[in-house]
């Protein structure tokens, strides 16, 4: 039998679910493809589950703890190795992310050359999670038609 993957869509577990829908959505421009029910918690209201894209790259969230369950603040056990998660998007013109993401993330670094041909702007999500946005760095040399 041969596997026909026609994408992919990582699940990753976030503390705070208003915060990581406003950064995914806000920040970064993903849609709502589909999410649980609207539940009532202390930190307000939001779905548990949701399914994001950003044109076809597809992205779930998920709480991390169930209702009431939630601790007072992150603990850092638990968010110590979502560092060694990085996420890549392939994109057409990386300093142009750049310059649409940094007024709303002022802390965020340039893009850089990695010794591999890729051009790279890497970011962290609310929860620690990596983020990049990469091109070939040969694609940017090409004059644009």
């Amino acid at each position: 039998m041969v596997i026909t993957a026609r994408g992919m869509t990582p699940l990753l577990h976030v503390y705070d679910m208003p915060q990581s829908l406003a950064f995914y959505q806000e920040v970064l421009g993903f849609a709502v493809v589909d999410a649980s029910a609207v539940v009532e918690a202390p930190e307000g209201r939001f779905p548990h589950w949701v399914w994001l894209a950003l044109g076809p790259a597809q992205l779930m969230l998920n709480t991390a703890y169930d209702e009431g369950q939630r601790p007072a603040a992150r603990v850092e056990a638990r968010q110590r190795w979502h560092g060694d998660t990085c996420l890549y998007f392939g994109v057409d013109d990386v300093d142009a992310v750049y310059q649409a993401l940094r007024s709303r993330l002022p802390d965020l670094q340039p893009p850089a050359d990695a010794p591999y041909g890729m051009r790279q702007l890497t970011l962290s999500d609310p929860d620690g999670y990596s983020l990049c946005f990469q091109m070939p760095i040969r694609e940017r040399a090409r004059p644009r038609a």
